[in-house]
């Protein structure tokens, strides 16, 4: 009976250390996009749970997600930087729930504020301006419902939306 338990103990340890590892990333570099929050804790809403603070984790997913979905639209040498102002995201946490699930309803729409530069390889700015993106039919859209499932699913497709258009492909 010692034998298995401390077999087991020994499973676990080695399988635990496994998990503490640090993951390889396979992910590219993405230095061509640089992406800021200014004063995230008086954002509208980017919490996580009802208590109101923002979800660092949160910002970091629309983060990423702009990074990737801006970096392959830029030339050669651009290099854009984008500063959140305010965020609401889509959802609302209703008061009293203790499991922090956010109910998705047309009434509680994705809005962002953010201000934006462009600029190229030499630091000239190609473009700059201030955009307030909303979407009123966020529910109406096809998203598969993989990405559909993932968390902040039609903000980060309003942000994908803004930079398609913003900085279209050149042919």
């Amino acid at each position: 009976m010692k034998t298995s338990a401390s077999l087991l103990i020994a499973v676990v340890l080695a399988t635990s250390s496994c998990q503490l590892a640090a993951p390889s990333t396979n992910a590219p570099l993405i230095n061509n996009v640089a992406v800021s929050f200014q004063d995230p804790d008086k954002f509208t809403d980017v919490s996580d749970s009802f208590s109101g603070s923002y979800s660092e984790s949160y910002l970091d997913l629309l983060s990423e997600h702009l990074k990737k979905t801006a970096s392959s639209r830029l030339a050669t040498g651009q290099k854009l930087s984008v500063t959140f102002t305010d965020i609401d995201l889509a959802g609302d946490i209703p008061p009293g729930r203790a499991d922090s699930v956010r109910f998705i309803q047309s009434i509680y729409i994705p809005r962002m504020q953010l201000n934006f530069e462009l600029k190229d390889a030499q630091g000239a700015i190609l473009k700059k301006g201030e955009r307030r993106l909303f979407d009123l039919n966020f529910q109406s859209k096809l998203i598969s419902p993989m990405e559909r499932n993932q968390p902040l699913s039609y903000d980060k497709e309003m942000l994908a939306d803004w930079v398609k258009q913003e900085f279209p492909l050149k042919n």
